[in-house]
């Protein structure tokens, strides 16, 4: 069938439009007029097919789109799921009004739009036009009805030009009228209506003006954090701008609210007994409002006989604050009085000291001042005295700490021990300080007196009288030694003059003083380094490596072959040591170079 269709057809363009216009079902409407004529079948019609609403939508995408978007009468239920073709036949002719139906007992809410209020009592069109679409190709359709908005603004015009956080219109008005604004509710907003704010007028705080060359009225950005910003403020802002802290909504004549007046914000706040005082106390309340608490600007918080009696007739000053505070006249707060003005400059420690540590008779009693030892107690006991008479602690110290010493290192070394090398890099302490006490008499002028002797009993005499430390050492560092090897028979020669002290006279492991091999400390190779040739060389029982060896390397740069059982001649003189002198297993197990032979005839070595 499908193929005798396509013949069908293929026929009928073949025969020209004659034959096709007996055979087409009729004309097209204006609107699809331009798909007149047989080429043009397939663009609506699918061939051996029923026509699909995919045809239909692929041109009117405006109706996809609100498919898809699930809006419009065509996502209602009384048409979704219906072909095109149901509603909007063709082949009627020119004049067929393919979008029919009864616009006054149409159902508007099958579109997703009800109708309510004024929206319920007008024409189609007043809505229905070009003017409300955005869309520049659906708003070209004469008597369309797609391309509207939900939103208010895409019909009315927004009177509020964008000032107000949301352009949902129904927040605030109802479809019966804009005026009033049915739905807003003023305790929504950041500045709920309270007392006499209820009874004013809108537009007593939203005033209207001309903006961008039309009447509007501001109902967004008018400040309110402070009652100023509407309100004339009578105290000239002598009194802060907070007027809620005195005065309520109800009434600006009622300030009996005074309780919560903030007066820290005023250039006198209320510390202390201040803080119990009834305002009358302080300010005359028989005034107008406008001079009301007013009467006192002019006084400074540290002007106390600005209202006190100056019990003291101005013998310490005006400034009661120095030692008086608000708690009470018979507290004495002595912590900001400026003992400067006295004849005794407090410094460093001495600005910490509670005052009645020194002044314990009497705050205005004379104190004998002029010496620490008027008040400290010498702490040294004699130590420095001369002559019975101790000096003065500010030789040494400051107010800043008896720990701190004025004491310098020239004075040091004009004493008995001058401080040199090391010891200029050592704290007082260490050498002063013993058992939490310091000394500064008769504690030692020998290194023993103060350092730990490791040597004692462990070198001779002869190279250490009387445990003298500084016949070996000096003060700059203890690794750093003066001593001459030379004194003890063992002339330091080669690595051996390169080698520390400790290299060769540390004791083992195992012994309790690692300083004890210095006295006794042998004097044979063999003694101190591992005998790598075991007992080959041995003469007389005794291995001399100095036959063969230097003292500055382990070469054999004193070995001389010819002196040996078998000197070495013609092509010995180039073969190397290790192809005749191999390893070889000692008796005990051992691996060692073998370099003493029994017999040299040529068979021993060559086959």
């Amino acid at each position: 069938m499908t193929f005798r269709y396509i013949y069908i057809m293929l026929f009928l363009v073949l025969c020209g439009n004659s034959l096709l216009a007996q055979l087409s079902p009729g004309k097209l409407t204006h609107a699809h007029s331009e798909l007149e004529g047989v080429k043009n079948c397939t663009q609506c019609h699918t061939i051996g097919n029923k026509i699909e609403n995919r045809k239909c939508l692929e041109c009117h995408s405006e109706i996809q789109d609100l498919l898809d978007q699930r809006r419009g009468f065509h996502n209602s239920p009384e048409a979704r799921g219906k072909d095109c073709i149901v509603c909007h036949s063709e082949h009627h002719g020119r004049n067929f009004d393919m979008v029919r139906f009864d616009q006054d007992n149409f159902d508007h809410d099958l579109t997703g739009y009800e109708l309510t209020g004024a929206h319920n009592r007008i024409e189609c069109r007043d809505c229905h036009k070009s003017d409300y679409i955005a869309n520049p190709e659906i708003s070209k359709r004469e008597k369309t009805f797609l391309g509207l908005e939900h939103d208010c603004i895409s019909c009315h015009e927004d009177v509020h030009q964008n000032t107000l956080s949301t352009n949902d219109c129904a927040n605030c008005h109802s479809t019966e009228t804009f005026a009033p604004a049915e739905y807003f509710d003023h305790d929504d907003t950041d500045y709920p209506l309270k007392g006499k704010h209820v009874e004013v007028e809108c537009i007593e705080c939203h005033q209207k003006e001309i903006r961008n060359g039309k009447e509007f009225q501001r109902f967004a950005g008018i400040e309110f954090a402070n009652c100023i910003s509407c309100h004339e403020d009578v105290h000239d802002n002598n009194l802060g701008k907070d007027c809620k802290q005195c005065h309520n909504e109800d009434s600006f004549n009622s300030w009996r609210r005074t309780r919560r007046f903030n007066h820290n914000r005023t250039n006198f706040p209320l510390k202390g007994s201040h803080k119990k005082v009834d305002c009358k106390e302080c300010h005359n309340t028989d005034v107008d409002l406008d001079a009301l608490f007013q009467d006192q600007l002019g006084v400074k918080t540290n002007d106390c006989i600005a209202c006190h009696e100056d019990v003291h007739d101005n013998k310490f000053g005006s400034n009661c604050a120095e030692c008086h505070n608000e708690e009470s006249f018979y507290s004495v707060d002595t912590e900001v009085f400026d003992h400067n003005r006295t004849d005794f400059s407090l410094k460093g420690k001495h600005q910490t000291v509670d005052c009645r540590e020194c002044h314990t008779e009497s705050l205005t009693a004379p104190l004998a001042h002029n010496e620490c030892a008027a008040c400290h107690s010498d702490y040294h006991e004699g130590e420095f005295a001369v002559n019975g008479i101790s000096p003065d602690c500010a030789e040494c110290h400051t107010e800043d700490g008896f720990e701190g010493s004025l004491y310098t290192i020239e004075q040091h070394n004009q004493t008995k021990f001058p401080l040199e090398g090391g010891h200029l890099a050592t704290p007082c302490f260490a050498c002063h300080l013993n058992e939490d006490k310091w000394r500064f008499r008769n504690i030692g002028e020998r290194c023993v007196d103060c350092h730990e002797d490791v040597h004692e009993g462990y070198i001779a005499e002869e190279y250490y009288p009387n445990q003298d430390c500084e016949a070996c050492h000096v003060v700059d560092n203890w690794s750093e030694n003066v001593f001459d090897h030379n004194l003890t028979g063992f002339e330091l020669l080669g690595k051996h003059a390169e080698a520390t002290c400790m290299d060769c006279h540390s004791a083992d492991e195992q012994a309790e003083n690692r300083y004890e091999r210095f006295a006794n400390s042998p004097k044979e190779c063999i003694e101190c380094h591992e005998n790598v040739h075991d007992e080959q060389f041995k003469v007389d029982g005794v291995t001399d490596c100095a036959r063969c060896h230097s003292f500055d390397a382990w070469t054999l740069d004193d070995f001389d072959h010819d002196k040996t059982a078998f000197p070495l001649e013609g092509a010995h003189a180039t073969v190397a040591c290790e192809a005749c002198h191999q390893p070889m297993e000692t008796e005990d197990g051992k691996i060692i170079t073998q370099y003493k032979f029994n017999s040299f005839e040529c068979i021993d070595c060559h086959q």
